[in-house]
């Protein structure tokens, strides 16, 4: 067994791309071993700015001896046909070819014995077709090179059992040469194994592993804020993306003037991170503290301090920015921002921004009445301002601090708290880990824009297909069902959908295919809750269910009640019935949902059960309307023992034909009662 080792020596490449591109080399060459029939161990892949690396352990080298047999002619076929089945297998003579008996008579077969290739022979074919086929989000050629890369490729390096694999892409031939860091080590090295690599590229100043990058970032961070009794502001995004950066890093604190502490704090963390991809230092209290974290990818003879120097006075030029807009905005007030929204379009076909703000207040002041302890005239107002921000310089120049900066200048307007924190809040929640609006202005309007982005865009057939979410709507539908749910309102949403689509004036309402899609996007959201989404689907059939804090507490409830012996024992009871009503209703061409006969029973069974049936239908009517679902999934319990009793000693299909339609009405009783309290056909074993 020997070792395969490839590395492409490039340009930098993008750090959002490294990971993506170093799992794809990984796939495409461990598929062309597969179908060459080498089979392997691990397979390792790395990635550092500069580099992609794959090591892969285990490798035979050779192929298997594989033989091969051909079906030929049958031995009566013609001289033509025999003849053209010896030259296109190379056998000389008839003698040479197998006859087997098939069950259309005697054929001619060659048995060809293929010695397999040396795999180092396979390689390099192999992985030039991986490189071409690897795909990058974006890609260049450069000079006379046919052949793309995401960046310039400037050295292969590929070994297998310690010997080069010859090859050639984008007009660089493979060897066994590699370079280590771009400043601190400018000596070429030669490389014997992967072993030996991973110790060389670290005596060359680079860490090959991502893994152990993030590590020592992450705790040099650590260590030098809180040398100076500072807590790191955590930032995942931002650390991995550093990973990318640096194939050396040494992590530095450099310091904010004072000067410019007057700016919003989101403000600061936001020039520093998106420009200059620094972490921010909170005070023991949480607040921006006057330092920030900065990893180079350079170690200085002076311990980094012109690098740190270099840092600080490029950040005062990014923070002179931020504090301008800052000074800037508030010269106006954010009411007097509000009018320029007729100039941005939300969707060529929805209109501006201006009309969206204007369904939203009306939709917000709507559900005002729904919202306890809400002041429709704030909602109004929240409504109003809720997207002035995006007339402001600050947004402009960042637009991650939409509504978070609107929050700001509403406050130095002398607006409520209320106001200004729905203005911050009415984009949440963005994602499933983001935290959920909970006060009332700031739900109402948080809903509002929600509601009226989902029934917009699928009144004119912008609806989410498979993996393709350009207007994030299942985004928006989620954020609609994590607002109700978590602040349990008791809203009509299928009114509320239609109510959106009026405020439009477009064609088709949209709110059946909304609500079902409202459905999907429960499921999703419930399935981590362990909640059924069959369950989710028996309520949901009705077709009339919207309000979903009483759809959450009665799929709770059957969900509760059939995971007991109970619950087991009458779902397969109703399918019996179902499924024999079924049929029989297909035969008969009719339907047997009226009442039975109690004169006909000739049973105990049938008269205990259909006694049972009227006694607890109208107890689970009474109780689903009062939304008192345990008690209507113990009425249901009821019903089981009469139930099995009948099965067990009634045949249904009697010789007896009015008996037989009787037995059979009664069958629909069953799955009448149970359809009120969901469609149990929905269920699954």
């Amino acid at each position: 067994m020997a070792e395969l080792l490839l590395e492409i020596f490039s340009e930098e490449i993008p750090a959002g791309m490294q990971k993506r591109a170093s799992d794809d080399l990984k796939r495409l060459v461990c598929k062309g071993l597969k179908d060459a029939g080498l089979d392997h161990k691990e397979a390792t892949v790395l990635a550092t700015p500069r580099r992609i690396v794959l090591a892969i352990e285990g490798l035979p080298t050779s192929q298997p001896d594989i033989k091969e047999e051909r079906k030929g002619p049958n031995v009566n076929a013609p001289e033509q046909a025999l003849n053209g089945f010896l030259k296109g297998n190379g056998l000389s003579s008839l003698e040479e070819a197998v006859v087997r008996d098939l069950p259309k008579g005697q054929f001619y077969f060659a048995v060809i014995d293929k010695k397999g290739l040396a795999t180092a022979d396979v390689l390099g074919a192999l992985i030039v077709d991986a490189l071409k086929a690897l795909p990058w989000a974006k890609s260049m050629r450069w000079g006379n090179q046919s052949q793309r890369w995401v960046r310039p490729v400037h050295s292969i390096l590929c070994l297998f059992d310690e010997a080069i694999v010859a090859f050639d892409f984008a007009g660089v031939s493979a060897g066994k040469i590699t370079k280590g860091h771009r400043f601190l080590s400018s000596a070429p090295i030669t490389v014997k194994n992967f072993d030996t690599y991973k110790t060389q590229l670290r005596d060359a100043h680079v860490l090959l592993d991502p893994a152990e990058r993030r590590q020592l970032i992450a705790a040099d961070a650590r260590r030098l804020a809180q040398a100076e009794s500072l807590i790191l502001k955590e930032d995942p995004g931002l650390l991995e993306e550093i990973v990318g950066l640096v194939e050396w890093p040494i992590v530095y604190i450099g310091s904010i003037d004072d000067g410019f502490m007057d700016v919003p704090a989101e403000a600061l963390i936001s020039s520093m991170r998106k420009h200059q991809k620094y972490f921010s230092c909170l005070n023991a209290d949480g607040r921006l503290s006057t330092r920030f974290i900065v990893v180079a990818n350079m170690q200085t003879p002076d311990d980094g301090r012109q690098i740190v120097a270099g840092n600080e006075r490029v950040l005062r030029a990014r923070l002179s920015d931020a504090k301008f807009f800052w000074d800037q905005d508030r010269k106006t007030s954010l009411a007097s921002k509000a009018p320029a929204l007729k100039n941005r379009i939300f969707h060529a076909k929805l209109g501006t921004l201006d009309e969206k703000i204007d369904r939203v207040q009306a939709l917000a002041a709507d559900l005002a009445g729904h919202v306890d302890g809400t002041d429709r005239d704030q909602v109004r107002s929240a409504a109003r301002l809720a997207k002035a921000d995006l007339s402001t310089g600050m947004v402009g120049e960042f637009p991650d601090l939409q509504g978070v900066i609107g929050r700001y200048y509403a406050l130095f307007d002398g607006e409520s708290e209320a106001i200004a924190d729905a203005i911050a809040e009415h984009y949440s929640p963005v994602g499933p880990n983001d935290n959920c609006p909970i006060k009332p202005i700031s739900v109402c309007v948080a809903l509002a824009d929600k509601i009226d982005t989902v029934v917009g865009f699928f009144a004119i057939d912008e609806k989410p297909t498979g993996s393709k979410d350009p207007y994030a709507l299942r985004r928006a539908a989620l954020g609609i069902i994590r607002l109700v749910l978590e602040n349990k309102l008791r809203l009509p949403l299928r009114r509320l959908f239609e109510q959106a689509h009026s405020l439009y004036g477009l064609g088709d309402n949209p709110a059946s295919a909304l609500m079902a899609f409202v459905a999907d996007r429960l499921k999703v959201h419930l399935k981590e809750q362990g909640v059924r989404h069959d369950c989710i689907d028996a309520v949901f059939s009705s077709g009339t269910e919207d309000d979903l804090v009483r759809l959450l507490a009665q799929v709770t409830a059957i969900s509760e009640f059939l995971a007991t012996d109970d619950g087991e024992n009458l779902l397969i009871a109703y399918r019996r019935a179902a499924n024999i009503l079924k049929i029989e209703e297909k035969k008969d061409n009719c339907s047997y949902a009226s009442l039975p006969d109690a004169k006909l029973f000739s049973t105990d069974e049938e008269r205990a059960l259909l006694a049972s049936l009227e006694t607890e239908s109208a107890v689970i009517m009474r109780a689903v309307e009062a939304e008192q679902f345990e008690l209507a999934m113990r009425a249901l319990a009821n019903l089981r023992r009469p139930v099995d009793g009948f099965f067990e000693q009634v045949t249904v299909n009697a010789d007896d034909a009015p008996v037989r339609i009787n037995r059979l009405k009664l069958l629909s009783r069953i799955r009448s009662a149970l359809d009120g309290v969901a469609d149990f056909a929905k269920i699954e074993g």
